[in-house]
């Protein structure tokens, strides 16, 4: 059909047919889909709410309600970037609802390999995750954890030759907690000036001197944090300064996996930068009020997804 440009109608170009003379307006449905997936980008990253959007795209609220719902229905999947020397931070978040995000990031990429939903954090799932992705062509240098339980069985059944760094925000945070924010009694005093100091342990100087004061901690105070009481009733034992106890065991296990990072400067010895993303995605998400457990869960993946166009 051959036409020419004849004039605008409602600020749109119009054509006329040169063979029939009918007059009518082009339909871009290619750049009308382009511009609908920028809203719904601003609306998942940029944390903007329908009343600007509105104002922004020219449609009503319930128009872009609609257009948004059949994005959040058409959910993407995750795409692997191949990577032979992948240090890898895991970790875990939650949501309202009984809904546990796992995600297993690649600093060096700064690009999320895999997600996955889950209730919590559980061995069977994560040791899938792992084994997905070395069949998927990850080679991985070293993973970075809280060190949870699962993680690590996960980790020594299918990567049992992989560096395993902890996260040392995580030891610090989790050993503060147990030891109070004003302790009593000395032995914690000591403890909690000691662990204190594991974020400035920036060479094997400091690693080295670091250990002699917590061991030099352990030996005077291993018979104060190993006292029992009876109780009469149950007859039962337990520990005086069970908090106390806690704290040091934590730590004491932890520190073969502690200071990896001092011997290779690309791996990570904290979890900041993977708990800075899961900051912004739960404010960009409380944000959109009223969604459904499925639409919450679709909104999440094209927040990851999107994230992921970025890098």
């Amino acid at each position: 059909m051959s036409s020419i440009k004849w004039g605008k109608q409602n600020g749109k170009q119009r054509f006329k047919c040169k063979n029939c003379g009918i007059f009518f307006t082009s339909k871009n449905e290619g750049r009308k889909s382009a511009n609908e997936l920028i809203w719904f980008k601003k609306w998942v990253l940029e944390r903007l709410t329908y009343r600007y959007l509105v104002l922004d795209s020219g449609y009503s609220k319930a128009t872009l309600e609609r257009k948004f719902k059949k994005y959040l229905l058409q959910a993407p999947t995750f795409q692997i970037k191949r990577n032979t020397f992948a240090n890898i931070i895991m970790d875990a978040t939650y949501f309202k609802g009984d809904l546990c995000l796992m995600l297993y990031y690649d600093f060096d990429l700064k690009y999320c390999q895999m997600y996955r939903f889950g209730k919590r954090e559980v061995f069977t799932e994560i040791k899938e995750d792992l084994e997905n992705l070395r069949a998927l062509g990850i080679v991985i240098n070293s993973i970075t954890s809280d060190g949870h339980p699962a993680i690590l069985k996960a980790i020594r059944v299918v990567y049992p030759d992989v560096i395993h760094q902890r996260c040392l925000v995580h030891i610090q945070r989790e050993a503060t907690i147990w030891l109070r924010k004003k302790p009593i009694n000395q032995a914690s005093k000591d403890l909690k000036s000691i662990v204190h100091l594991i974020s400035s342990i920036k060479t094997n100087n400091d690693k080295m001197e670091w250990l002699k004061m917590f061991n030099d901690w352990m030996t005077e105070y291993r018979s104060y944090i190993n006292e029992k009481a009876r109780n009469e009733q149950t007859g039962r034992w337990w520990y005086r300064h069970k908090d106390l106890r806690r704290a040091a065991i934590m730590i004491s296990k932890a520190l073969p996996a502690m200071f990896h990072y001092l011997e290779d400067e690309q791996i990570q010895n904290n979890s900041n930068s993977i708990e800075s993303f899961f900051g912004h995605l739960k404010d960009t998400l409380s944000i959109h009020r009223g969604l459904s457990k499925a639409n919450r869960k679709a909104f999440i993946l094209w927040y990851l997804h999107l994230k992921n166009q970025t890098r």
